[in-house]
């Protein structure tokens, strides 16, 4: 059951995707920071995370996931350190996610050749 609930979760935010593509002017990279954006604001609002519990994966790996991991990290440096979690909070929290991304990068730059379009 939990595979069919990620698989529902996850896939209505790539629909919600997919049908923005196809049905507006939005560039993709508008569509991803928009997902990060919305993630940021429900996981600030705290509507996100019973999301995320009752869908796992599903609403964990999507950016919107993403998004709100970095508002929930926020809050957490807030209520340790003040007004500095502002600026410290989403670091920390996403700094796995952010290494692995960079990680990632790298690697795939060592086997790849870059072409002009």
């Amino acid at each position: 059951m939990i595979f069919f609930k990620a698989f529902l979760v996850g896939g209505l935010i790539c629909a919600i995707g997919q049908i923005l593509i196809d049905r507006t002017n939005l560039t993709p990279a508008k569509i991803l920071v928009s997902f990060v954006v919305a993630g940021v604001i429900l996981g600030g609002l705290g509507v996100y995370d019973p999301i995320a519990q009752w869908a796992g994966a599903g609403a964990l790996t999507p950016l919107t996931g993403f998004g709100s991991l970095l508002a929930q990290g926020t809050k957490e440096a807030i209520a340790e350190n003040g007004l500095s979690g502002i600026l410290t909070g989403p670091l920390s929290s996403g700094a796995a996610g952010i290494t692995a991304a960079m990680i990632g990068g790298l690697a795939v730059s060592f086997v790849t050749k870059p072409k002009d379009k």
